[in-house]
């Protein structure tokens, strides 16, 4: 009878404990629901940092490798970007599959609240980014990508060709969406909440993207389609339209390099590239991009001579003792001039400004010297060639006297105006046969996309203008065509990562990417 009582004791016991849990049980979901933590964010909450996560990579890889390889700059210490010693690259790929789970929420949430204007925002972010990392690596997961809420963890990389095709499709479909809903785009921080704008840089970036296929594609038709119809497809019309990310005075928020330490600012230089074709073309951008030497004594602005370049590619001890005559009395930094102070850090010195400097995604100058090739190839019947071609350069020029005056700089704003006779130079007036005329737009398009992210490498490796040279201690006999791919890639999705190199060929930083033809 005992053990009879301890086993009935034992089930009501059981029993009262299971009533209890489903009880429990009953409204577990709301009972745990956190009211400040929601479970989900609003689109205008993700839009800043997706913006800014985009431009502060792309600057970034502008300061640290595109400036270097496309020899605006060279390095005095710590050479091995400009030897071109470079190991797998780990961004922009992690940064910007990261902030694309973000843009792929945007797309999600605002399409189900029928928020058109965010969709299209997005999209066109997505398409930024794709076309920034498909032209740095080439084959990309594209189709299975941001897929792990589906279980898709471990995704194929898709051809470039592929993603292409992606893009312009996201571009075209960003141009019909916006516009067509009426919610505010809070948390704009490129364009503030300015529909137009976005609907340009979409069109603008389509027009980009059509060009760096011409290689494999023909794209007049695509082209033309465009052009010849603003009211549908609207692209810059100006400065003003620059797609160019404006930092604020205060903390964090000051511009890319303005809290970068000395030392780290002081590595990059002028490189005796660009340096000879500012100088021989008497370009006043000299002045905006670069700073007198100290052992010149000029102050924020001298003559030509002033400025003195150091070579690409040389060994650390030779280019930190590199001297620009040849004196080696007269050599090492002090003979060396930095970058603009534009670009300034703010303990470099005292005329650094915050918010002088801008993150450049697209600008009106670079879509008028693509406007100048398309119609010199005969991709577009639309404007004229040369007008294009002045556009561009004029636009670069009124640029930075804007930026060098919002920057308290009016000394320098003062003198990056060509004189009248720039323009009639031999080497600058739009004449001469078809290719000096190419010539021509491709060196003052490479002129003007000075610290502007990746996009001169991009577009050099698809024109070969200007002519760019390994230095003499440089690993490789040719300029880098991409960017390896990230080592955690390689190890844990190897098995699509084999065979997308299989497939786009070595992973290696001499491979050419689908676009990219000889």
């Amino acid at each position: 009878m005992k053990a009879i009582r301890i086993n009935t004791l034992s089930t009501w016991f059981l029993l009262l404990l299971l009533g209890l849990l489903t009880g429990c049980d009953k409204d577990f979901e709301e009972v745990n629901r956190n009211p400040n933590s929601p479970e989900m964010v609003g689109s205008s909450l993700l839009l800043p940092n997706i913006i800014r996560n985009a431009s502060n990579e792309i600057i970034g890889k502008g300061w640290g490798i595109g400036n270097v390889v496309m020899q605006y700059t060279a390095k005095i210490q710590f050479t091995n970007e400009d030897r071109y010693n470079w190991g797998p690259e780990g961004n922009p790929y992690s940064v910007f599959y990261n902030t694309l789970r973000d843009v792929n929420n945007v797309v999600l949430q605002s399409t189900d609240q029928g928020e058109n204007n965010y969709v299209g925002v997005a999209l066109v972010m997505k398409s930024l980014m794709y076309a920034f990392m498909t032209d740095a690596y080439g084959d990309l997961p594209y189709t299975e990508a941001t897929g792990a809420k589906e279980g898709i963890n471990y995704p194929k990389f898709d051809r470039q060709e592929v993603i292409y095709q992606g893009i312009l499709s996201d571009l075209e479909q960003a141009n019909q969406l916006l516009g067509t809903s009426a919610e505010a785009l809070n948390g704009d921080i490129l364009f503030q909440g300015d529909i137009m704008k976005w609907k340009k840089l979409a069109n603008s970036l389509r027009l980009r993207a059509l060009m760096r296929l011409s290689g494999r594609n023909d794209p007049s038709a695509a082209m033309q389609a465009i052009v010849s119809n603003p009211q549908q497809f609207p692209i810059f019309e100006g400065n003003e339209d620059n797609a160019a990310l404006q930092y604020l005075p205060d903390v964090p928020n000051q511009h890319y390099l303005y809290t970068t330490r000395s030392g780290s600012f002081d590595e990059y230089r002028l490189s005796t590239t660009v340096e000879g074709y500012l100088k021989d073309l008497g370009d006043p951008r000299l002045f905006a991009y670069f700073q007198p030497t100290n052992a010149s004594g000029a102050g924020i602005i001298g003559n030509p001579e002033d400025y003195a370049g150091v070579p690409n590619g040389l060994a650390d001890e030779d280019a930190l003792e590199f001297s620009p005559t040849g004196d080696p009395n007269r050599g090492g930094s002090n003979f060396i001039s930095r970058v603009g102070l534009l670009f300034s850090c703010l303990v470099c010195s005292e005329y650094a400004s915050p918010i002088g400097f801008q993150t450049m995604l697209m600008g009106y100058s670079e879509l008028q010297f693509l406007l100048a090739e398309a119609r010199e190839k005969g991709y577009i019947s639309v404007g004229d060639a040369s007008t294009y071609y002045d556009n561009g350069i004029k636009a670069s020029f009124d640029y930075y006297e804007e930026r060098l005056r919002i920057a308290n700089l009016n000394e320098l704003a003062d003198a990056v105006q060509p004189e009248a006779d720039y323009f009639s130079q031999a080497a600058v007036t739009y004449t001469g046969s078809q290719q000096e005329k190419l010539e021509k737009i491709g060196t003052q398009k490479w002129l003007a996309l000075f610290f502007n992210g990746l996009e001169g490498w991009f577009d050099w490796r698809r024109t070969g203008i200007p002519a760019i040279q390994p230095g003499p201690a440089a690993y490789i006999e040719t300029v880098p065509v991409r960017f390896m791919y990230p080592t955690g890639v390689q190890a844990l999705n190897r098995e699509n990562y084999q065979q997308a190199v299989s497939v786009q060929g070595e992973d290696r930083i001499t491979t050419r990417v689908w676009w990219d033809v000889e």
